[in-house]
């Protein structure tokens, strides 16, 4: 696999419909290389030796062709961000069709209020809660047993309610709800990642934090549990991306959560990449007018910049 730094860039601002991770504006990188259109977005907090690793993704998406693709669409979860009950509606119209629901929680209270909100939209759903790592064992004990109390079955599983591998394997013992590792995997890329099996019933899988395609498939190997691919608010592009990465596994037993160009209020590819019935089609990005989304002088410099201090460490 060949890298080498592109040489032409466009650094793009795509505003969010409501505040994610504590943003309202998406800042990527994106560029063409002989393979296609590739895109770069470490969140912008990220140290260079950390976004490293989205470089290296981008790099060779951009020089080399797709894996191997088993199947050519994709079922979807819809996203919900911490929001109000009662936007709860609205937001998941954006998803048409899907049937599984990732809801972002922190307390109980809240986090219930939207969990009882989409049962109300789709009785039926499969519901998914992401903490994002910030509970300790006491309460994540505690809440897990209190959704579990409320809601009952309709859990499919709950995503990195720690930071700790130990607080994880205490809670995959006990926890009436499965397990689900992500910050345990693509944050702690250098070490051992065959204990998250122990740790975990499933793994959560990103097309750029991990390092691209053939380091995602290690890592995968490695781990030995069923995976879901999940975006990193990608664009269309790097979702494009993330979807290749789905249809390459053989065996994909859950919906992905590559349906987040939809938090965006528009985004590069149009409607390109909307879901559609519960699924999204494989395909190659087709971005449209970038000169609209185009950041301002100072941000294109600040990511050029980055860009090379990264580029140095390859």
């Amino acid at each position: 696999m060949t890298l080498s730094l592109p040489q032409e860039l466009h650094v793009l601002q795509l505003p969010l419909r409501n505040t994610f991770r504590g943003i309202d504006t998406r800042e990527v990188l994106v560029f063409r290389g002989v393979a296609g259109w590739s895109e770069f977005s470490p969140f912008t907090e990220y140290s260079d030796l950390e976004s490293l690793t989205w470089l290296k993704a981008a790099l060779e998406a951009a020089a080399n062709p797709w894996p191997e693709l088993f199947r050519n669409k994709i079922a979807i979860n819809a996203t919900l961000p911490v929001v109000a009950a009662d936007a709860v509606p609205g937001i998941l119209k954006r998803f048409n069709g899907c049937t599984t629901i990732k809801i972002k929680v922190d307390d109980f209270e809240s986090g219930a209020e939207r969990v009882a909100a989409t049962l109300e939209c789709i009785p039926d759903a499969k519901i998914r809660l992401d903490v994002n790592g910030g509970w300790d064992l006491a309460t994540a004990l505690s809440h897990t047993e209190k959704y579990f109390e409320r809601f009952g079955e309709v859990f499919e599983y709950i995503e990195q309610p720690s930071q700790s591998l130990e607080v994880l394997r205490e809670l995959h013992q006990r926890s009436p709800i499965k397990i689900a590792a992500d910050e345990s995997i693509r944050k702690h890329l250098g070490s051992d990642l065959a204990e998250i099996a122990e740790c975990a019933d499933i793994a959560i899988l990103k097309w750029q934090p991990l390092g691209g395609f053939v380091q995602a498939h290690t890592i995968a190997k490695t781990i030995g549990l069923p995976v879901v691919i999940s975006s990193a608010l990608e664009t269309g592009i790097g979702i494009s991306h993330g979807l290749a990465l789905a249809a390459s596994f053989p065996e994909l037993p859950y919906a992905c959560g590559l349906g987040t160009t939809s938090l965006f209020l528009e985004d590069i590819c149009g409607d390109q990449f909307t879901v559609n019935e519960g699924f999204l089609e494989v395909q190659s990005a087709e971005p449209m007018d970038l000169e609209r989304f185009r950041a301002p002088t100072e941000r294109q410099e600040w990511w050029q910049n980055r860009l090379m201090r990264i580029g140095e460490l390859l």
